[in-house]
């Protein structure tokens, strides 16, 4: 915890971020119990800050779409209950049939993640409408449900908006980084092996492994990437001068579609290379090569551990410096399969196929650093 507290302190970050949800959140549920509780003098007061906390979401776009959801979902339950409430009366079956619409209703796709509060509505004012003893009061009350939540969405939404509005930009960055620092872990471990010669079927089998577990580390960039993309939209602070020349999101999609293919190609690779069991040890030296070419990957890979929108023109030439040299270690890898006297279009010669997932994987790195020195020339 203690360290937690010193990163939320010491730079920007999630657990800043997860400070800042929470401050704002106290303060749009305050501002609307004043004005509930206070002003309003209202039945339900809880209303209002309820919603208030629920609509706080990590961008803009995000608050406003959950408030409209969230109060169709609202106005819903209360009008599925006010129907069904003043033509059959407060009864068990009245309940019973409430329950079983509000929660059909529930399930439009429109509604999202708010399609329960339809039902939770519909309960509540199954609550305040059998607690009220005159049509005019029920009236009064089921209004009041509805107006409070309007309330409570509101604030909460001006709130997110003017109060450090989350503009997300580096959250693209922070996925890709993760991303490639997958990748180079992987290659690191891979390559002063594969200098040592054939390696077992223990250590191929934990690459491929690992290579193959990298699922979740790709949806969570693909994650970041939208939410990035999702922080600008509506979002007041995209218009201060800081931001305006942000390159924008094409490149770093790109970036992490090539990464993608990339960890994918690594899986294959990785599988091919559980095979070299099978051949002799004359191919030795071909590992060796293809070790060298696997290090000058890692190099481009280690630069994407640091990407930073700041520096991307120096960035995207160093990439394009190490995928020349990648492309040189590549070649060395065809010679040597020439001088084996290799074929690279046999299917069934393992060494061929290994060759031509290098080639894929210098082609995406070259593309790579294409994309980010167009995203910074475009920047400029």
């Amino acid at each position: 915890m203690t360290q937690w507290w010193r990163r939320a302190l010491s730079y920007s970050g999630d657990e800043r971020d997860t400070l800042l949800v929470i401050g704002k959140s106290a303060l749009a549920a305050t501002l609307a119990w004043v004005i509930s509780y206070d002003v309003l003098d209202s039945h339900s007061p809880a209303f209002a800050p309820f919603s208030a906390v629920l609509i706080m979401q990590v961008t803009v776009y995000r608050s406003v779409l959950q408030s409209l959801r969230y109060v169709g979902a609202v106005i819903a339950g209360v009008l599925v209950q006010g129907a069904l409430g003043f033509l059959a009366g407060p009864d068990l079956l009245t309940f019973v049939l409430v329950a079983l619409i509000a929660l059909a209703i529930g399930r439009w796709h429109v509604l999202g993640v708010q399609g329960p509060q339809v039902a939770t509505a519909a309960f509540f004012a199954f609550s305040t409408y059998t607690s009220s003893s005159t049509d005019a009061q029920r009236f009064h009350r089921l209004g009041e449900i509805v107006v409070l939540v309007l309330i409570g969405c509101a604030i909460g939404t001006v709130v997110n908006v003017l109060v450090a509005p989350p503009l997300r930009y580096r959250s693209a960055e922070y996925g890709i980084r993760n991303l490639a620092h997958s990748l180079h872990s992987l290659l690191a471990d891979m390559h002063p092996v594969l200098a040592e010669g054939v390696p077992d079927l223990d250590t191929t089998g934990e690459w491929r492994a690992r290579a193959e577990r990298t699922e979740d580390v790709i949806g969570q960039a693909r994650s970041r990437l939208r939410t990035a993309k999702e922080s600008a939209l509506l979002n007041p602070r995209r218009l201060l001068r800081p931001y305006r020349k942000h390159p924008g999101f094409q490149g770093y999609e790109a970036v992490l579609g090539a990464l993608e293919r990339t960890l994918y190609q690594m899986a294959s690779l990785t599988r091919g290379l559980d095979r070299t069991r099978e051949e002799d040890e004359a191919h030795r030296p071909f590992l060796q090569r293809y070790a060298a070419f696997l290090k000058s990957v890692g190099a481009i890979a280690e630069v994407l551990t640091t990407l930073d929108e700041t520096t991307l023109r120096p960035q995207a030439k160093r990439l394009q410096r190490l995928a020349d040299e990648a492309e040189a270690r590549r070649d060395e890898l065809v010679e040597e399969t020439r001088r084996l006297s290799v074929s690279l279009t046999d299917p069934s010669a393992l060494y061929g196929i290994l060759v031509v997932e290098a080639t894929r994987l210098m082609e995406e790195f070259r593309y790579t650093g294409e994309v980010l020195l167009e995203a910074a020339t475009d920047t400029d």
